[in-house]
């Protein structure tokens, strides 16, 4: 984060919230007390920002201004519902497609997979609250400005996410080097949901579990796996191939 889209000290953090200002994360010193920090912690939860408790080192290492055990970072992009965008697109009669994101964490990644999503037709990404990539300017930048455009859900509970979109009418496909079946086999033209898990352990059990099938990528070389934003490109130009053949075929 740069420091522009820094907020420091217990009053100046309480106003932002109390705002609506839309916040990435909150860094909170471990054990600090008093009743403005109470005031900002009720904020905090009811508003579900995500925050992080650390040792004052962590604190004095991201500003040397007066902190006051308390850093948080402005997000450059306002957050939408996911709850709100699924009914409206099946009133507008388009087909859903989403991109879950779980425990991508390389900004660069993100930016990536933004841009392409905005290429291919996604409709929304939705990233967990906790584990992920914070959006930043430079995940902005990598998505040459794609996150201003294309919806970003912010999941606090991913299972529930999943389980709701599920409960919509979307199929869950979730890529995998550990499934048999080829993507270009499944057919990917109705409501769907693209889940993408991180390049070191995948996609998390409890989310995979909800999975209704899952899909591999062919991996030839020595290397094992694809980068995630090339693997996730590979999946949504499958899903726009297949809806452009059904729609013109």
């Amino acid at each position: 984060m740069t420091k522009t889209n820094m907020i420091y000290g217990l009053r100046p953090v309480y106003e932002a919230l109390a705002a609506g200002k839309e916040i990435e994360k909150v860094l909170i010193q471990k054990g600090l007390r008093g009743p403005l920090y109470s005031d900002v912690w009720q904020l905090i939860k009811s508003y579900g920002v995500p925050s992080q408790f650390v040792p004052v080192e962590k604190l004095n290492a991201t500003t040397r201004a007066n902190h006051q055990g308390l850093i948080a970072f402005l997000s450059p992009i306002e957050y939408q519902d996911i709850t709100s965008i699924v009914p409206l697109l099946f009133e507008q009669g388009k087909m859903p497609f989403f991109l879950f994101l779980d425990r991508i964490t390389d900004v660069r990644n993100l930016g990536a997979i933004a841009r392409t999503a905005d290429c291919s037709g996604v409709h929304a990404l939705i990233v967990p609250a906790r584990g992920s990539a914070l959006i930043t300017a430079d995940a902005v930048k990598t998505s040459a400005g794609a996150l201003h455009h294309l919806p970003v859900c912010r999941s606090h509970q991913p299972e529930h996410t999943l389980r709701y979109l599920k409960e919509s009418g979307l199929r869950i496909a979730a890529v995998t080097e550990k499934s048999q079946t080829l993507y270009h086999k499944a057919d990917l033209t109705g409501p769907v949901v693209l889940v993408m898990g991180s390049e070191e352990d995948g996609i998390s059990r409890n989310l995979l579990d909800l999975a209704d099938e899952r899909l591999a990528i062919p991996v030839l070389g020595q290397i094992s796996s694809l980068n995630v934003s090339v693997a996730a490109g590979v999946l949504m130009y499958e899903v726009l191939r297949q809806r452009r053949e059904r729609t013109t075929g």
